[in-house]
C-alpha cells in the first residue's frame, strides 16, 4: 500500500507543526499543572477548521479524510498531550454520527462538533463495565416521545464541558449485544448529573468525570441508528479511533524522542557530550526505530481508512496501529526519562510530562490486552 504523504498533507503536516510549536508548547506545562481544560487551544484549533478535518464538508468538516486527522494529532501531541485529547474525543463523539447517524442528526450534532460550536464525548465505561462492554448496566426505557434513561458512567472525557454527550446503554437488555443503543444527549438535558473532575496521573488537562442519568428524557430524534444497533456502530466507531489514540501516543513517542537527542548533545558527563557515548547512542536507535514503526503502521491504518473503508482488514490493522503506537510511547518516553537522568524526574523538563501522558494510551479506546484478543480472532478466523 502506497501512503506517502501528498502535497496537501505535507502543508498540513507542516502548518499544524507550527501552530503547536509556537501556540501549544509555550502553555503544555501550566495546562499540566493546573489541570485546566485548554479552551484557548481549543478554539485555536477551532478557527483553523482542526476539529472536523475527517468529517465531510457537508456537515461542516474539511472532507481531508483519516490520515489528515492522524497528522494533526501526531504534531499537536507532540508538544502538548492534553490538547491531542481535544482532538481525539471529538472525532470519538462524532465518529457513531458519521456511522449511524440520520441526516438531519449530522446536520445538527455533527455539524455542531465539526465546527467547534462545542466539545463533545462519548460515554461508555461504566464502574463494573470497562472493557467489557456488554457488563453494563445503564439502561434507556421507551415513554411516550422519547426514551428516559438511567445509570451512571465513570472516567469520561471532556464530560464537564462537553456541549453533546453520545451514551450507550441497554434498551433491551434480554437480547445481548443487539439490545445497545446509542443516543445523544444534549448539555443541561434535565436528569443528567455531571460529576467532579478526576485527578489523572497523565493527559491532566482533559476534563474527566462521572456521568449520572436520572430519568433523563431523550427524544426519538436523539436515538442514533435503528434500536439495537448501538453495539455494532460502537465496534465500528473503535475501528476509526484506535488509530487517533495511535496517533497521539506516536506524537508524544516523537516528542520526547526530540528531548532526548536534544539533551544528549548538550548534556557534558567525563568532559564529553552524552551524545558520544556508544550505549547511548544505542539507546537513542533504539528510541528512533520503535517511533518510526509506529508510525508505519499509524499512516498506514489512516490510509486504508480513506482508500479502503470496507476493507476487513481494519479492525486488525487498527488494533494493530494503537496497540505498537502505545507501547513506543510508554517505552520512548520511559527512555528519555532515564537519559535525562535526576532532571528527567523533574518538571523543569517535559518528559516526566509525556511519560505519565503516554500511559494513558495503552489503556483508553481498549487495552493492549484487549487489542491482542482482536487481532488474535482476526487471524485465526
Amino acid at each position: 500500500m502506497d501512503f506517502r504523504l501528498n502535497d496537501d498533507q505535507i502543508m498540513l503536516r507542516d502548518t499544524i507543526r507550527r501552530i503547536a510549536q509556537e501556540q501549544f508548547a509555550p502553555k503544555a506545562a501550566e495546562i499540566d499543572a493546573s489541570e485546566r481544560f485548554p479552551w484557548d487551544n481549543f478554539e485555536i484549533l477551532r478557527d483553523n477548521g482542526l476539529l472536523g478535518i475527517n468529517v465531510a464538508e457537508e456537515y461542516g468538516g474539511a472532507g481531508a479524510g483519516q490520515l489528515a486527522l492522524l497528522l494533526v494529532l501526531e504534531e499537536t501531541a507532540r508538544v502538548c498531550g492534553s490538547t491531542s485529547v481535544i482532538l481525539t474525543n471529538q472525532g470519538l463523539s462524532s465518529e457513531p454520527l458519521m456511522i449511524a447517524g440520520s441526516e438531519e442528526q449530522k446536520k445538527t450534532f455533527l455539524y455542531r462538533l465539526a465546527t467547534g460550536e462545542c466539545p463533545g464525548a462519548m460515554a461508555i465505561t461504566e464502574p463494573g463495565a470497562g472493557s467489557d462492554v456488554a457488563g453494563m448496566k445503564m439502561t434507556a426505557k421507551k415513554v411516550d416521545g422519547g426514551w428516559l434513561l438511567n445509570g451512571a458512567k465513570i472516567f469520561i472525557t471532556q464530560a464537564g464541558v462537553a456541549g453533546i454527550t453520545n451514551v450507550i446503554c441497554y434498551t433491551d437488555r434480554s437480547k445481548g449485544n443487539k439490545g445497545m443503543s446509542i443516543f445523544t444527549v444534549e448539555k443541561g438535558a434535565k436528569g443528567l448529573i455531571i460529576g467532579k473532575p478526576e485527578h489523572k496521573l497523565g493527559i491532566r488537562g482533559s476534563d474527566t468525570r462521572e456521568i449520572s442519568f436520572e430519568d433523563c428524557f431523550v427524544p426519538d430524534s436523539n436515538l442514533v441508528g435503528p434500536e439495537g444497533s448501538g453495539f455494532k456502530t460502537l465496534m465500528s466507531t473503535f475501528n476509526y479511533s484506535r488509530p487517533n489514540i495511535a496517533a497521539q501516543a506516536l506524537g508524544i513517542a516523537q516528542g520526547a524522542l526530540d528531548a532526548a537527542i536534544a539533551y544528549a548533545k548538550e548534556r557534558m558527563q567525563f568532559g564529553k557530550a552524552l551524545s558520544t557515548f556508544q550505549g547511548m547512542q544505542w539507546m537513542l536507535a533504539e528510541m528512533a526505530l520503535a517511533v518510526e514503526t509506529a508510525r508505519t503502521i499509524v499512516y498506514r491504518s489512516g490510509a486504508m481508512i480513506d482508500t479502503e473503508p470496507n476493507h476487513p482488514d481494519i479492525p486488525r490493522i487498527c488494533s494493530m496501529a494503537k496497540w505498537c503506537a502505545s507501547d513506543a510511547a510508554m517505552k520512548v518516553t520511559t527512555d528519555a526519562v532515564q537519559i535525562f537522568g535526576g532532571y528527567g524526574y523533574m518538571r523543569e523538563y517535559p518528559v516526566e510530562r509525556m511519560m505519565r501522558d503516554a500511559k494513558i494510551t495503552q489503556i483508553y479506546e481498549g487495552t493492549n490486552q484487549v487489542q491482542r484478543i482482536i487481532i488474535a480472532n482476526q487471524i485465526l478466523r
